[in-house]
């Protein structure tokens, strides 16, 4: 069932959503609310946008254009309506396509400030679990994209020192380090995400530069509850103020 929804932490925006696929979580907040956007960030997009949360939220943080990309049409229906809803047709433009296809694209390349991206977490193995529903199965699982792929456009696209920022699994985190290396992504700051400050960390928000210069950050972390299962002050701003 379709539902029309409040961006968490933004009442002045609205975003439709579907009941049978993934509504859009924390993890794509994070991703939006605590992106450093740059002053010379004037080429934004986001890849694997979903329902578009994450270019919805940068409206709110930047007056640049945004572009955002979503293969499944299913999403990117849902995307354009939210868009169109918030009346940001002229600052948001969505493409339904592969971003492998896009990345591809001749005038793309080497043209954007900041890519940002909250990709499919688990690798498509043959044994793993898979939720029945594609749209949850392909959002959760690198069936269409893979985190190499991700990184690999990120790379293509992504001006001389533009950044790339990605919110991923925590347990997955050497692996992305590897692989920016590997792709002249270096990493400049990392903020870690947990449940309660005695839990171990399950989320991890990267940004790295592309052929930047050696030197990581590891920012102040996000604690979601307290140890009497409370909200934590900084959760509570997410959900109820624009960091």
């Amino acid at each position: 069932m379709i539902r029309l929804d409040d961006v968490l932490g933004y009442k002045n925006l609205k975003i439709f959503q579907d009941s049978n696929f993934f509504s859009f979580s924390l993890d794509s907040i994070v991703l939006a609310n605590y992106t450093r956007i740059r002053l010379r960030d004037r080429k934004i997009i986001d890849f694997c946008t979903g329902n578009a949360v994450v270019p919805l939220i940068l409206s709110q943080r930047c007056s640049h254009a945004i572009d955002c990309v979503e293969i499944q049409k299913s999403l990117s229906l849902l995307a354009s309506k939210s868009i169109s809803v918030n009346n940001l047709n002229d600052r948001i433009s969505l493409y339904n396509m592969d971003v492998k296809d896009f990345c591809n694209i001749s005038n793309n390349q080497s043209s954007y400030d900041l890519v940002l991206c909250n990709p499919p977490y688990f690798k498509n193995n043959v044994n793993s679990t898979k939720n029945i529903v594609y749209e949850k199965k392909v959002a959760r699982h690198e069936i269409l994209i893979s985190l190499e792929e991700v990184i690999r456009c990120a790379m293509r696209i992504l001006k001389d020192n533009g950044c790339f920022s990605m919110v991923h699994r925590t347990d997955r985190l050497v692996e992305i380090i590897d692989l920016m290396k590997k792709y002249n992504l270096e990493p400049k700051s990392i903020k870690f995400v947990y449940q309660r400050v005695d839990s171990p960390s399950s989320l991890v928000l990267i940004q790295a530069q592309k052929n930047g210069k050696v030197g990581l950050t590891v920012e102040k972390p996000l604690i979601l509850y307290k140890q009497d299962g409370s909200i934590s002050e900084e959760y509570s701003l997410i959900q109820n103020e624009v960091i």
